[in-house]
């Protein structure tokens, strides 16, 4: 089974100027988010615009990312939805476009029960060898998955090895880490709270603000690794403001308008989400400023 890494950057899919996928940026982004403290990139999540991708999209930004970083970083490829079958042709499709892992979503908007996503979820990854991690965020999916639906599926599908646990509650983090075995890796779903999940057992982050970020929340998390709490307690506090800056509107559009403001010109969000206003625009560049990043 493949070790994601500590910091895994959940990757904004860039446009062209028309709104078509853009390739190239794609791969220049990825490039760049490797060279800047990412040991691994989630490519078509929720911070890469997911439900508005089409799957021959998906597709082709695993491809493309793989073409570029593969075996320089982990690539794991966005494949779950609200649909089983579709979830399952599409993780196999990127397992075939050589993505190391697949992160499956809870289904979302048709609100199974715990049964319902235990079968969801060991279908998929019943249908391919890559190892999976689970996605769980019951403010976006409008359900949670339990501890004990995770420990379930983790002691009887071998290649289910670890979890995005992004509902915000440090409480559920604690009862999956007592269930889980201790070789279940938990990543923190939530930049703010990726040091506390630390301390009850996390792995590392699946990060939005490591885009602008990377190096120094690797040492953040090396240093609480390593047993240097007050360093890693510093560094923590000194990215708060940037981490909350990346959700004053709706994910993923502080973070595109704060790639753009450094040039790394990622385009704007896809319709249903619209671009940061002017005066988001400017709060972010007082952070980014600083930060010293601008």
């Amino acid at each position: 089974m493949a070790d994601f890494g500590r910091v895994l950057t959940a990757m904004v899919t860039p446009f062209d100027k028309d709104g078509s996928l853009n390739l190239a940026q794609a791969k220049k982004l990825a490039r760049y988010l490797v060279e800047n403290g990412s040991d691994g990139l989630v490519v078509a999540g929720t911070t890469g615009e997911s439900p508005t991708l089409t799957k021959e999209e998906k597709i082709a930004l695993f491809e493309a990312v793989v073409e570029e970083v593969g075996g320089k970083a982990t690539v794991i490829a966005g494949t779950g939805s609200y649909s089983t079958a579709d979830s399952i042709a599409l993780t196999r499709a990127a397992e075939k476009a050589g993505a190391d892992g697949v992160m499956l979503v809870a289904p979302y908007y048709n609100k199974p029960s715990q049964e319902g996503l235990y079968r969801h979820f060991r279908a998929v990854a019943e249908s391919t060898s890559l190892p999976v991690m689970l996605y769980n965020i019951p403010g976006r999916t409008a359900v949670n998955v339990l501890p004990a639906t995770v420990a379930r599926l983790a002691k009887d599908v071998p290649n289910i090895k670890a979890i995005k646990e992004a509902s915000g509650n440090l409480d559920q983090v604690s009862e999956l880490r007592r269930l889980l075995p201790d070789d279940f890796a938990i990543y923190s779903g939530d930049d703010a709270l990726t040091l506390p999940i630390l301390a009850v057992g996390g792995k590392g982050v699946v990060s939005v603000v490591a885009h602008i970020a990377g190096k120094r929340l690797q040492e953040m998390i090396n240093a609480y690794a390593s047993g240097n709490v007050t360093l890693a307690a510093k560094i923590h506090k000194e990215l708060f403001p940037l981490i909350k800056g990346m959700f004053i509107t709706t994910n993923p559009v502080p973070v595109k308008a704060a790639l753009n403001l450094l040039g790394l010109n990622v385009g704007a969000p896809r319709l249903p989400l619209v671009e940061a206003t002017a005066e988001e625009k400017e709060k972010l560049t007082a952070l980014l400023r600083d930060a010293g990043l601008l």
